[in-house]
């Protein structure tokens, strides 16, 4: 598994979803994420970015991610 830089986790108005976009490199991917609500604890949203980081095969450690709100 490839190892991610980091991801920022923030709120997308438009879509009214939680939206991850992972860092790998130069690079970044960025994911819608149904399911967490507007007022998800910071715990639920670090685990949300590691779960889709993983699903897209990448590994992302909890310290990594940043989160907007």
């Amino acid at each position: 598994m490839v190892r991610a830089n980091a991801a920022e986790v923030f709120w997308d108005e438009n879509k009214t979803v939680w939206t991850v976009r992972i860092h790998i490199g130069e690079e970044a991917l960025r994911r819608a994420c149904k399911g967490a609500p507007r007022d998800a604890d910071d715990d639920t949203l670090r685990a949300l970015a590691i779960k889709t980081a993983n699903d897209d095969g990448y590994e992302l450690a909890a310290e990594n991610v940043g989160i907007t709100r």
